[in-house]
């Protein structure tokens, strides 16, 4: 297995092309892309639909691996993984949360941020005094006997980052996390991604929405498969959420 020499830099995509066939047609869906990003950071990666953003994604997510290039995540590289491999590096470094939560409705708030730890055979007397320290981080501790039905949209996504992040992962990866919110929750959810972020866990979120780009200290543009820019945001201060 490849390894990375740079133990800072917990993402690293290098020269990275994935090309998928449809029939007799390829469809180039990233070319050449090249960006890290260390431990620690507050990134977003935006583009429209059909940029390659959900590649990347992807890629991070050790839910794929490139065509050519290498990708890195917390300093291995991906790029001979089986699939087993890629499972492993996942569970153990990536926390994802998705516009549309994905929670079980069979189960309740505290049971569904438990789930993950079941997965890693941890005790449930364990699962629960963990899953109840980050739905005390999320502000959840007076919901965790209700069941999603009975959660708002905001609700719903601070069950889901807990989730996320009851199996302390070095990545926390979201995909569109407030495209389902009205604004003022969205910039609610996205306080919370600064203040987890504060305290030492690396957060990518993916978008196709400039306001979010705008409240990240980073933002990677990608278009057509490429970098188009990869900036720093002077403007940003991490107590403070830009309008989304």
């Amino acid at each position: 297995m490849i390894e990375n020499p740079s133990s800072k830099e917990v993402i690293s995509l290098v020269n990275v092309n994935k090309t998928y066939f449809m029939g007799e047609n390829q469809v180039h869906a990233l070319q050449n892309v090249s960006f890290s990003i260390k431990e620690g950071e507050l990134v977003s990666i935006m583009g429209p639909s059909g940029s390659g953003k959900s590649t990347c994604m992807n890629m991070i997510g050790c839910l794929d691996r490139p065509t050519s290039g290498q990708v890195f995540i917390d300093g291995k590289g991906t790029f001979e993984m089986t699939e087993k491999d890629l499972s492993v590096l996942r569970n153990r470094t990536v926390g994802f949360v998705f516009q549309q939560y994905h929670l079980l409705a069979t189960m309740n708030v505290l049971e569904n941020v438990m789930l993950p730890l079941r997965y890693k055979g941890i005790p449930r007397s364990e699962r629960k005094i963990l899953a109840l320290e980050v739905l005390e981080k999320v502000g959840l501790t007076d919901r965790i006997s209700h069941y999603p039905h009975e959660l708002s949209g905001g609700q719903k996504q601070r069950v889901s980052i807990a989730r996320a992040l009851v199996t302390k992962p070095k990545i926390i990866l979201a995909d569109e996390p407030t495209g389902a919110l009205d604004s003022s929750t969205g910039k609610a959810v996205l306080q919370l991604f600064n203040e987890i972020n504060k305290e030492g866990t690396t957060i990518v979120i993916v978008t196709h929405d400039p306001g979010i780009g705008a409240s990240t200290k980073r933002c990677i543009r990608i278009l057509d498969g490429k970098v188009a820019d990869d900036k720093i945001n002077s403007s940003f201060e991490a107590n403070e959420v830009h309008h989304v």
